[in-house]
């Protein structure tokens, strides 16, 4: 059964609030609640992936090739980094 959610999740795409405003160098503005955060590459890179819809299994295998990275590293940190998206309420609530 747990091996089932683990799919679930990583073929769900989470998706970000459009009104959410993301530079080119991290800066990411939240206008509903007026705070803003920074991101290093790595976060920018997730957070573009995921404006686009990407899966979480698509992003951690790019950000593997992308950054010569383990999977196993980059499934933790990117599910420590939904964390914070859900944290910080920079994701639409799904339906």
């Amino acid at each position: 059964m747990q091996n089932k959610q683990c799919i679930n999740i990583k073929s769900i795409a989470m998706k970000i609030k459009n009104n959410i405003a993301v530079s080119d160098n991290g800066f990411v503005f939240n206008p509903a609640s007026g705070e803003s955060f920074t991101v290093n590459q790595v976060g920018l890179d997730i957070l573009n992936m995921l404006r686009k819809g990407e899966k979480q299994e698509t992003i951690v295998q790019q950000l593997s090739e992308k950054y010569q990275a383990d999977m196993a590293v980059i499934e933790r940190d990117f599910s420590d980094f939904q964390a914070m998206v859900k944290q910080y309420h920079l994701h639409q609530n799904e339906e």
